[in-house]
């Protein structure tokens, strides 16, 4: 099994940056991919960006060239480094790791942008 933790949420102006951490434990040498993933009030929750074993990344269009994702293998840890924060990015932030056949969750994080 897999157990994720997530931290670095916040309360942030518009145009300001945070960086979300989640760190892995368990059977991590099994995970394919990681991910992150956000859920607003009253929305479906989805895709932010991901990161493959193999460091191959991709990202919504309404977040490419604002944020990175990117790994610590030596830490078990996945980032997710968001600039030029929008008020539409205020949402709970979910990791997610996938090991074949299944799926992982963090509990999510908070990230408020104000306006």
């Amino acid at each position: 099994q897999v157990q994720l933790v997530e931290s670095g949420g916040g309360l942030v102006q518009a145009g300001g940056s945070l960086r979300l951490s989640c760190a892995a434990s368990g059977s991590t040498f099994s995970i394919n991919t990681m991910g992150w993933f956000r859920q607003a009030p009253g929305k479906q929750r989805e895709l932010v960006a991901t990161i493959t074993s193999g460091g191959r990344t991709n990202y919504r269009d309404s977040v490419k060239g604002r944020f990175t994702i990117s790994r610590d293998s030596a830490k078990n840890t996945v980032y997710l480094q968001m600039n030029s924060l929008k008020p539409e990015d205020t949402a709970v932030y979910f990791c997610n790791a996938y090991s074949i056949p299944n799926y992982y969750w963090g509990q999510g994080t908070q990230v408020t942008v104000s306006s």
